[in-house]
């Protein structure tokens, strides 16, 4: 099985929106290994989802939920996460100012 190292995802979410940072394709799985958080803008809160073959959001699918996120700050997470085909990351900020970038490894 090839493995890809690349930059899985990157979203700049509409505040108070979960945004689809990254989606498994078809065929693969993944390993996320890094998660940046940058925040541009004032001090706001974060989360972070998991969401089995793109299960609807449910409490038990976070990771992060409502982690504070100072102005200008970044928060880096080495998370080792396994990923299964069609599993999507989600993401969400509360204000319009913050950056996610997921790194990590594609298995075909």
């Amino acid at each position: 099985m090839p493995n890809a190292y690349k930059v899985l995802g990157q979203s700049n979410p509409a505040a108070t929106t979960l945004t689809s940072l990254y989606t498994v394709p078809a065929a693969t799985s993944a390993v996320a290994s890094t998660l940046a958080v940058c925040n541009i803008g004032v001090s706001t809160t974060v989360r972070v989802a998991v969401r089995p073959a793109g299960a609807g959001i449910a409490n038990q699918h976070y990771i992060l939920y409502d982690a504070a996120l100072s102005a200008n700050d970044t928060l880096f997470f080495t998370i080792g996460l396994s990923l299964a085909t069609t599993d999507v990351v989600s993401v969400y900020a509360g204000t319009a100012n913050v950056s996610f970038n997921l790194y990590g490894t594609e298995i075909t």
